[in-house]
């Protein structure tokens, strides 16, 4: 990575949702939503901002952290990204919204490690139809001026601008990831997942060490088999063996890639063996 330094918002300055509850606060793991992507973001910046609208600047949540107020009433998540530009132009930002419970460490260091800084912005490819997500992105410094201009024109849609602009798409390495959440329905839903997602140990051989950069590593996952989880490494990584050509081995027993997987438990991933 390279390029100005990077600082973090989230944006928290929502509205209530159709629970009629503001998105920040709705508790998932006994945390509420805005602590979880502030422990997230965090890490990897220099500075951690949450974006509010002026109203909500001292609500208890967003009152404990470093607070970006809109400049621009009603223009939704495009003000907190404008506000956060002009507070510190010389910076890069790294824009999260709130309200996405499945966002991991793991897709936030894909998205840092594979950011363009000569570019406009980095964002994910959505993976329903293609187009940038422009609410887990990088944003550079020379975007301030377009996005200007972009609200000088009456736009306040942060996808639409970055479909007419130089950014960068990389791939979204966990397709649930981005899921937002809008209704109680969904909220349940999310909620009964992210108790289901496991840590993992996982551990990498010959070929598939080299194109990993690693021997092995704990991930954090939904993935319900090895099967699920290999296609999350492979994007994460950039796996280029496809799975026919591999053997998994679960607890260093040989598997079956359907298998279930548990909390803990040791996944391997073994490329053919040259020679022999």
């Amino acid at each position: 990575m390279s390029g100005a330094p990077l600082y973090g918002l989230v944006l928290a300055g929502g509205r209530a949702t159709r629970m009629g509850r503001d998105k920040a606060s709705l508790e998932y793991a006994g945390k509420p939503q805005l602590v979880r992507a502030m422990e997230l973001l965090a890490p990897h910046v220099r500075r951690a901002f949450v974006s509010v609208r002026r109203e909500q600047a001292q609500k208890p949540v967003q009152h404990a952290y470093e607070t970006i107020v809109d400049l621009t009433p009603d223009l939704g998540p495009l003000g907190g990204i404008q506000a956060a530009l002009a507070a510190h132009p010389a910076n890069a930002w790294l824009i999260l919204a709130c309200d996405l419970p499945f966002l991991g460490e793991a897709t936030l260091e894909y998205l840092i490690l594979h950011r363009a800084s000569a570019r406009l912005a980095t964002a994910f490819r959505s993976r329903s139809d293609g187009l940038p997500e422009p609410l887990c992105a990088i944003y550079e410094p020379a975007s301030r001026d377009a996005i200007e201009a972009w609200i000088k024109a009456g736009e306040r849609c942060p996808r639409a601008w970055m479909r007419r602009s130089d950014i960068a798409l990389i791939e979204l390495p966990d397709p649930r990831a981005l899921d937002n959440i809008n209704t109680s329905a969904e909220y349940a839903a999310a909620s009964a997942a992210l108790r289901e997602r496991r840590r993992l140990n996982v551990r990498y051989f010959a070929l598939l060490r080299e194109q990993a950069g690693r021997n092995a590593e704990m991930v954090e996952s939904a993935a319900r088999t090895p099967q699920e989880l290999y296609e999350e490494l492979r994007v994460q990584h950039g796996l280029q063996l496809a799975p026919e050509h591999l053997r998994v081995a679960v607890n260093d027993e040989f598997g079956d890639w359907s298998q279930p997987l548990a909390e803990g438990d040791t996944v391997v991933f073994l490329p053919p063996v040259a020679g022999g």
